[in-house]
């Protein structure tokens, strides 16, 4: 949101600017293109249980009561769980295509990248945001499990499936 309020540079403006794009293309595409592939069967998960508790925090934990930092402290904390129905899916069926395991260990590798500028920020810069750290803490905390089943059996060449 802050692309339109605030001009930081014209790389992050073009960045920002692309990973929109980039985001509705692949709504496009899942919703369009490749609309036969999505297995409604297993998807059953409740997106309320996410959204609801994730708005809530939104309105009482954040950095300043206004539209700007709930909608950002609601995205932050929507952006922490929002990996937990594709984990409910692989637990529900049993397993994950390789590509799909491939594919959740780069998001969770990211993800816990941040650890690394959270520590980077706190020590050289003395900046620590508490909302930003206690949600990536969760999320990395989700991928934990799926972390390792992966490196158990994905990088041995074996498929991802879950002990029974």
């Amino acid at each position: 949101m802050d692309l339109f309020f605030n001009f930081i540079s014209l790389y992050n403006t073009i960045m920002k600017l692309f990973f929109i794009i980039c985001s509705c293309a692949t709504v496009y595409l899942m919703y369009f293109k490749f609309k036969a592939t999505y297995d409604s069967n297993h998807d059953t998960f409740n997106m309320y249980l996410l959204l609801i508790p994730s708005l809530l925090l939104g309105l009482v934990a954040n950095y300043e009561f206004s539209l700007y930092e709930v909608l950002w402290a609601f995205s932050i904390y929507l952006e922490s769980v929002a990996i937990m129905p594709q984990l409910f899916m692989i637990s529900k069926t049993g397993e994950a295509e390789t590509i799909t395991s491939h594919y959740l260990f780069a998001l969770g590798s990211y993800r816990a990248l941040y650890l690394f500028n959270w520590i980077y920020r706190y020590v050289f810069d003395d900046y620590l945001d508490y909302i930003a750290v206690v949600a990536g803490i969760v999320q990395t905390l989700l991928y934990c499990d799926f972390f390792y089943l992966y490196i158990a059996k994905v990088m041995k060449g074996r498929d991802l499936r879950l002990p029974a």
